[in-house]
C-alpha cells in the first residue's frame, strides 16, 4: 500500500496534536504556554514526518540489507 508523504504528515500531526492537548487539559484549563506547545507539537510533527521519505517497496531497493553497497 502506497501512502503519500502529506497524508503521512496530517496523521502524525494529528496524534501530536492530541496528544499534547490531551496532556494540556489535565487540569481543565488550556492556558496561552499549552496552546503554543500543541501547536508546536502540530507543527514540528509536520514538518519532521514530511521531510522524511517514504521507505521504497521491497524488491525496489539496489542493496539487500545486511549486505552493503
Amino acid at each position: 500500500m502506497k501512502i503519500s508523504s502529506f497524508a503521512k504528515a496530517v496523521v502524525a500531526g494529528l496524534a501530536a496534536g492530541a496528544t499534547a492537548a490531551a496532556t494540556a487539559v489535565q487540569d481543565g484549563v488550556f492556558t496561552t504556554g499549552e496552546t503554543v506547545t500543541t501547536v508546536l507539537a502540530v507543527l514540528g510533527a509536520l514538518g519532521i514526518t514530511y521531510a522524511v521519505p517514504n521507505r521504497p517497496a521491497a524488491g525496489s531497493d539496489r542493496v539487500t540489507p545486511g549486505r552493503g553497497i
